[in-house]
């Protein structure tokens, strides 16, 4: 007799459905870290990137197969790691890194994309290329050959890009024995190289990529360090988002007008964040309006920051074309003719200043003049200063990369020769000296919108909002009529516009609400102007 069979299905002892939802949404929710590996040649950069990801268990089981078969008859073992990343034919039978090479990565607390970029001085170029967008830099040195010119120059690249966490990782620790001195004599050389260019977080770590001593786990053979690995480094590194803390910047692409009864503003948020009803001023012409909507394919949005692209529309009818740009009313961008940048030569022939070249500043393009007092040749890095046709709207490479960066571009063959970052304007060329005086000139000058304030006969009203609004560092005056570009305090005879009280923190509230002033900035700290 056959024994009968429970088919019933015991839901107590099934394992969970994996949730496909709350994996993305967990996945979403880990922040980003975008990272470079620079340094002298052959110092390892591909090595520990593989040995990074194999140790980390972040390798395809094909592409592990794949490169196995490929590290035979190599000097490197029975896995080559620099293979993973090194993927051009050229790259793997030179054993050298050309291009710039992505990969990307995640562990249980962080994601992370790598910038892989070639050591040879003659690809430099490939190097900043891939660095530009880096919140860390890791630099590489051989432990053998110590500090190289080629490691010196990767670092002050770095600093020039403004990547604000560096981690020097002392690779090849295990053909010096892993001996201390070594590793404490190249920190003591390179930290004092590094103390010039201001970096601000320096991490000096020992290790082997080819062993995988420090890279992923802290490793037994040199008890004598107690720091964090490398992969302990990279997930607990404070990564801030730069472009969301900056001030709001959004070059205009496209006049959005399908009909009469829209007119919208395209292009993709550089930096800061907009909402409905923010004070904006558009550059060069200095109108003001304010934001009626934030418009996008899927409805309208109620908060937008980078990198999305987005349609705004505003309050009023400007004239606004692409090249164009909003910012907000208190804290409008430097404007000017000329200014002082740093720049890494990318073409053949080198600078001539003779000639005129096209520099591609966030939408709009513009003919410009370069001076440099050095002969700069491709792959150099050397000061230079711009001068362009016409004004243009930017910040420091440090405050902002997306405005404080650009391209230099040669009219003839339309080749980019040069990818620069911008320093400051020069004092005597901020804005045209010629025509009359505009918004936008005042804005740049007061950094706020001018206003009139109507008193009435309230002298004593008068003096005291002057003293509260000098002190913050705005350009006021007590007058009986507006003074352009200044928060003129009328007093006369005829009664004020609206109903005042007499409290001086009131009054600056409103004038907050309105866009004149900034909540939080002062021009001068206290000194007025």
């Amino acid at each position: 007799m056959v024994a009968a069979v429970d088919t019933s299905f015991n839901t107590a002892n099934t394992t969970p459905a994996f949730e496909i939802e709350a994996f993305l949404a967990e996945e979403q929710a880990k922040d980003l870290l975008r990272f470079t590996t620079a340094g002298s040649v052959d110092d390892g950069k591909s090595t520990l990137i593989g040995r990074l990801l194999f140790d980390s268990q972040n390798i395809y089981e094909d592409q592990l197969k794949a490169v196995t078969k490929a590290s035979v008859n190599r000097s490197a073992g029975p896995i080559d790691f620099s293979l993973l990343t090194d993927g051009l034919r050229a790259e793997r039978e030179q054993g050298i890194t050309i291009d710039v090479a992505y990969r990307y990565f995640a562990t249980a607390r962080r994601k992370f994309i790598i910038a892989d970029t070639p050591g040879h001085e003659q690809y430099t170029r490939n190097m900043a290329t891939g660095a530009s967008t880096a919140d860390l830099a890791i630099i590489l040195i051989d432990a053998r050959n110590g500090v190289l010119p080629q490691s010196r120059r990767h670092a002050q690249i770095a600093a020039l890009l403004g990547i604000p966490n560096f981690a020097i990782a002392v690779n090849k620790m295990d053909l010096v024995n892993y001996d201390e001195a070594v590793f404490r004599a190249i920190e003591a050389e390179f930290r004092e190289f590094l103390s010039q260019w201001n970096v601000p977080n320096v991490y000096f770590i020992p290790i082997s990529a080819l062993a995988g001593d420090n890279v992923v786990r802290r490793s037994r053979k040199m008890p004598w360090f107690q720091g964090e690995s490398l992969l302990e480094h990279l997930e607990t590194v404070p990564v801030h988002d730069r472009k969301r803390v900056a001030a709001f910047r959004f070059p205009v692409q496209r006049v959005v007008r399908p009909d009469q009864t829209f007119r919208g503003y395209a292009g993709q948020i550089a930096s800061g964040t907009v909402r409905p009803g923010d004070a904006i001023v558009a550059l060069p012409s200095g109108r003001q309006s304010r934001v009626r909507s934030i418009e996008t394919y899927d409805g309208p949005l109620a908060e937008a920051v980078p990198p999305m692209s987005v349609t705004l529309t505003l309050e009023d009818e400007l004239d606004i074309s692409r090249g164009d740009l909003l910012a907000p009313a208190q804290r409008v961008p430097e404007v000017a003719r000329a200014f002082d940048a740093t720049v890494v030569w990318m073409n053949e022939r080198p600078l001539d200043p003779a000639q005129k070249y096209l520099l591609k500043h966030t939408t709009q393009t513009v003919t410009a003049r370069v001076k440099s007092a050095e002969r700069l040749e491709m792959n150099a890095i050397g000061p230079i200063r711009i001068e362009t046709s016409r004004p243009i709207y930017f910040d420091s490479y440090r405050e902002n990369r997306a405005t404080g960066s650009f391209i230099l571009i040669d009219p003839v063959t339309n080749a980019t020769v040069a990818a620069g970052m911008i320093l400051a304007s020069v004092a005597h060329a901020r804005v045209t000296k010629q025509g009359p005086v505009t918004a936008a000139e005042r804005i740049a000058r007061y950094g706020h919108a001018e206003a009139i304030v109507s008193l009435g006969p309230r002298m004593d009203l008068a003096l005291r909002l002057e003293r509260k609004l000098f002190d913050r560092g705005c350009a006021v005056a007590i007058a009986n009529a507006p003074v352009p570009g200044l928060i003129t305090l009328v007093v006369s005879d005829q009664p004020a516009d609206r109903e005042l009280s007499d409290d001086v923190d009131q009054i600056i509230a409103g004038l907050e609400h309105s866009g004149t002033l900034s909540r939080s900035d002062s021009l001068t700290g206290g000194e007025g102007i």
